[in-house]
């Protein structure tokens, strides 16, 4: 069975209405941060490293948060 998704305003959307998709994406969007985060900063402080937490991936966590509702 093929998945028909389309993309409209910047939320991923399937025939069937699932919201499978759009999670998988507002979930690896943060991992990705984490991951540009871990390769490009060497001086680690708990400081500096909270700041860009805050920052560049918490926005994206509390989206995924919002947009899941059981």
């Amino acid at each position: 069975m093929e998945e028909t998704l389309e993309k409209d305003l910047g939320v991923w959307i399937s025939a069937d209405m699932k919201c499978s998709q759009q999670c998988r994406y507002a979930v690896n969007k943060p991992n990705k941060v984490l991951g540009m985060i871990k390769r490009i900063i060497t001086y680690k402080d708990l400081r500096i490293m909270l700041n860009l937490y805050k920052t560049l991936v918490r926005p994206h966590v509390e989206y995924c948060v919002s947009a899941w509702r059981p």
